[in-house]
């Protein structure tokens, strides 16, 4: 009997070890998989691309959502869809590149270097505010979401007043995230729960500041979603990975395919955003 009880005893010991073993190199993989830059930035721009461009079909009873921005419109599209939400939306995509960025009104070039002007003003290379205005007047919801630059945060409500949205339309403004360096090195040399409670001190610069412009700048008729705050509180420090232990960002601005599922949940289920 002692030798059974042993036996089973060792038994469980070393079907626990190889789990250990299994679920920290599924982890370690996964890891690897999600700061793969190529693969991870195909991921972040692919759906983006689909729908750029996109018309709304004018027979669809579904209202219509058009998201305006660069490559972080391009994450708010995946959080988006990963999760399922606006279903009751026809969805489009007007890209801004970032170096494009700029004010609606005739001191737009203004607010875009020289050497960048020949490129924004191409269309079938950049789009803009202005080609923009006649599909933002048809849409029903109207969601900005930039890597906003400081003077062009400072000028968005003068922009909004400009694009002369009406009553009826909902917009929204989604501001920056930054979740700093990312050191995957480092991190696969850690355990999974040290993971789960790791953060990185970021620059304030790079979204709580800016978040704060915008939030001071924006009337009660635009709804303003900071993720900052959502995914790292008052902090200046954010979290890298989600609970269950996924990168959230592979370069620190750019959602991972697990990110944006997790940023999604995050965005839409603790601001107005889900009740669109």
């Amino acid at each position: 009997m002692f030798r059974k009880v042993t036996g089973l005893l060792v038994g469980v010991v070393l079907w626990s070890m190889s789990a250990v073993i299994a679920a920290d190199s599924s982890l370690k993989q996964n890891l690897l998989t999600a700061a793969d830059t190529k693969a991870s930035g195909e991921y972040a721009f692919s759906q983006c691309r689909a729908l750029t461009g996109q018309v709304f079909d004018a027979a669809s009873q579904k209202k219509k959502a058009l998201i305006v921005g660069d490559s972080y419109a391009c994450d708010f599209l995946n959080s988006v869809q990963e999760n399922g939400y606006l279903g009751d939306y026809q969805l489009a995509l007007r890209f801004i590149p970032y170096d494009c960025q700029t004010v609606a009104g005739d001191d737009a070039p203004k607010h875009i270097a020289a050497k960048d002007r020949s490129f924004c003003a191409t269309p079938e290379r950049a789009d803009s505010l202005e080609r923009a205005k006649a599909q933002m007047q048809e849409a029903d919801l109207v969601i900005f979401a930039f890597r906003w630059k400081p003077d062009i945060a400072a000028a968005l409500p003068q922009t909004l007043r400009t694009l002369a949205f009406s009553p009826k339309q909902r917009v929204v403004v989604v501001g920056n995230k930054f979740f700093g360096q990312i050191s995957v090195r480092k991190y696969l040399k850690m355990p999974a729960n040290d993971l789960k409670a790791l953060e990185n001190e970021v620059d304030p610069e790079e979204a709580k500041t800016i978040n704060a412009v915008l939030a001071k700048g924006l009337g009660k008729e635009v709804l303003f979603v900071d993720p900052h705050s959502l995914l790292c509180g008052d902090d200046t420090s954010c979290p890298l990975f989600t609970d269950d232990v996924n990168l959230i960002s592979y370069d620190g601005r750019h959602l991972t395919k697990e990110g944006a599922r997790y940023v999604g949940r995050v965005l839409f289920q603790r601001s107005a955003l889900g009740k669109m």
